[in-house]
């Protein structure tokens, strides 16, 4: 009988940890399926070509303002009313958005969906990976975030093949696929841990938690921090492939959607990596350090590439992604800091404030660039932001062997 039970619970913990690798799936296909359909769409609705480049920013620039603002709803939503709801809530919203993305013909109407559409995909990878930490052991967690981040990160991947056809189709695809993963979450649970915070009288969800205590509020912006860099990677370098291309004298145009592909394919390898060098060492802290000193290396390969052909693009965009395969343990790590009354918060909170710290380094980006030109400016986002990164992961506790069963006073 005992043995029975055991087997159910098993069998339970791995749907668990599957329903939220699909959830982040989701997620990722979304975030990156204007990055590869930003050209053909655009120009679709009419922008002029000249306009492209100013429109697009101005819309991704929105996606990432949802993002944001959802992260604080959702992250609040999880600790007070828990972490099941924000992954019934947050699939729905962001199914809806997409669908209706397939319908757009005017630019303005395209930034207010993406809007809601990062409204509501904010709410998927802080709520999957709270639950899974909270659910395994703390031997086994490391395992289970990877599994979620290496399984997501894939979404990218189905987001450039099916962003090759029509896009107006992408977007109906990805809609559909968040109502899938709707039925399929019928079958999941709530954590533990959060069912027994729910019964106490303690604060919880309170997002001025984060700021009304020096060190929290320190802890959590370093947390931020050392996850900026990955995102600039993604969201400017490879994302503008194009620009960078003319730039370094390409043979050829170089496509963003390519160039997006293989540097997921390189992540979500780089974050199986990633998550099992971290179990074997023991150290989420040393496995950061190691990826971002190379994600720092394989960008220096990259600027310096004169006259780089498309098939050298992407065996580039592949090794950048794998050496910047550390956002399952990035988000490991944000989601050990706390305690169990705002762990849901500060776990939706952080990955969506690094990827809406895309909207500053955009603008100052293209501040840079106007002074010292792409490739430059290039470089000294890159050195601030990894500066930046490594000094936040200094400043950092090892959380590995962390006992995750407390509360936030």
């Amino acid at each position: 009988m005992a043995d029975e039970v055991s087997r159910k619970q098993s069998r339970n913990v791995v749907f668990l940890v599957l329903v939220a690798a699909l959830g982040y799936f989701v997620d990722l296909y979304d975030l990156i399926i204007f990055s590869i359909v930003r050209i053909q769409s655009l120009k679709d609705i009419g922008v002029p070509e000249a306009d492209i480049q100013h429109e697009g920013v101005f819309i991704i620039n929105m996606q990432m303002f949802g993002l944001l603002l959802g992260g604080i709803v959702w992250g609040i939503i999880g600790d007070k009313f828990g972490r099941i709801k924000v992954l019934f809530g947050s699939i729905l919203l962001y199914s809806l958005a997409n669908i209706a993305n397939g319908f757009v013909h005017d630019v303005n109407t395209y930034a207010i969906i993406r809007f809601i559409a990062g409204i509501g995909l904010a709410g998927e990878l802080g709520a999957g990976i709270t639950l899974v930490t909270e659910t395994l052991s703390k031997e086994k967690r490391g395992y289970g975030t990877t599994i979620v981040a290496a399984i997501g990160l894939f979404g990218a991947v189905v987001a450039s093949l099916v962003g090759k056809e029509d896009w107006r189709t992408a977007y109906f695809t990805g809609g559909g696929l968040g109502f899938v993963l709707l039925l399929l979450r019928m079958g999941t649970f709530e954590s533990g841990m959060y069912k027994r915070a729910e019964q106490s009288s303690i604060s919880k969800g309170n997002f001025f938690m984060l700021f009304n205590n020096r060190k929290r509020f320190f802890k959590y912006i370093c947390c931020i921090l050392i996850g900026a860099p990955l995102w600039y990677v993604v969201g400017v370098l490879i994302t503008q492939a194009p620009e960078f291309g003319k730039e370094l004298g390409a043979t050829e145009p170089l496509s963003a959607g390519t160039g997006v592909m293989f540097t997921y394919i390189g992540l979500s390898i780089g974050d199986i990596f990633a998550g099992v060098l971290s179990q074997i060492t023991k150290s989420r802290k040393l496995t950061m350090l190691i990826f971002q000193v190379a994600s720092t290396i394989s960008v220096i390969f990259y600027l310096n590439a004169k006259g780089i052909t498309p098939d050298k693009f992407m065996w580039l965009s592949f090794i950048i992604g794998f050496c910047i395969g550390y956002w399952a343990t990035f988000n490991t790590i944000a989601a050990e800091q706390f305690g169990t009354n705002i762990r849901s918060t500060v776990a939706t909170t952080v990955p969506n404030f690094v990827r809406g710290a895309l909207i500053p380094i955009n603008f100052a980006f293209d501040a840079l660039v106007k002074q010292y030109g792409r490739i430059t400016s290039a470089y000294i986002m890159l050195f601030i932001l990894i500066g930046l990164a490594l000094l936040a992961l200094s400043r950092l506790k090892e959380s590995f062997n962390k006992d995750l069963d407390y509360m936030e006073s």
